[in-house]
């Protein structure tokens, strides 16, 4: 009958903690969707058929998502640091431009040749 009891009491601590963290996971939600960041990145003046305009690129696309993606908490800089990660590459995917991916791939250890479809 003891055991009984112990569980019992253990239930409503449960309950707390359950409803606790629901509550600090809807907030945390809540506070991420306001405080979605961007920045944009013009490229009108660089050549992007040419290696040094896709290098100019690049250094414009990870300049940005380092500024968009940075926290001054120092607990808070691993995150930032795949932030800025995931930000550079879907902006290097919305791009679509295949020697701006290509180096993409080169500089971040993809060494892999790009293969093309053709008939």
């Amino acid at each position: 009958m003891n055991s009984n009891v112990k569980i019992a009491n253990r239930i409503p601590g449960a309950l707390s903690a359950a409803m606790l963290l629901t509550c600090v996971w809807a907030f945390s939600s809540a506070s991420a969707d306001e405080q979605v960041r961007s920045e944009t990145v013009k490229f009108q003046d660089l050549n992007v058929d040419s290696t040094q305009g896709v290098q100019a690129l690049y250094g414009r696309i990870h300049s940005a998502a380092e500024r968009v993606c940075s926290e001054s908490d120092p607990i808070l800089r691993v995150a930032s640091a795949a932030c800025a990660r995931k930000a550079e590459a879907n902006a290097i995917e919305k791009l679509s431009l295949p020697q701006l991916t290509a180096y993409y791939k080169i500089k971040n250890g993809d060494h892999a040749p790009s293969r093309v479809a053709a008939r």
